[in-house]
């Protein structure tokens, strides 16, 4: 099934391109990779996400292979996620879109603006 060429329409690089280019992914992969984290802090540490995109995320993410979700039965139950070895191969890229985010800002800003201005 792979085919390895995201401009085709029907390859499956585009779901995987379309998870890992997700905001919240971006987000979350980043927050795990200061190790493992349980729901509650996730959402604490990522302001702004509601509480049914990072279910979504992290669902998405675990079925991708990304994430793991570790159950510990204790009372109440503690549930810790983590990246996986794949998972952790998207720091550095992630983290480099990150910071190429926070250098460019002013300049985004800037066109932004002017833009705006003519239209």
């Amino acid at each position: 099934m792979p085919c390895g060429d995201p401009y085709d329409a029907d390859c499956p690089t585009r779901r995987v391109l379309d998870r890992i280019g997700d905001r919240w992914t971006v987000l979350i992969i980043g927050a795990l990779g200061d190790g493992d984290a349980r729901f509650s802090e996730l959402r604490r540490r990522i302001q702004g996400i509601s509480q049914k995109m990072l279910t979504q995320t992290l669902r998405g993410l675990e079925r991708d292979g990304l994430v793991s979700r570790t159950v510990y039965p204790e009372v109440p139950v503690r549930v810790e996620y983590s990246l996986t070895s794949a998972g952790r191969t998207l720091l550095e890229p992630l983290s480099a879109l990150q910071t190429w985010a926070i250098e460019h800002l002013s300049d985004v800003s800037t066109s932004q603006d002017a833009y705006d201005r003519v239209k």
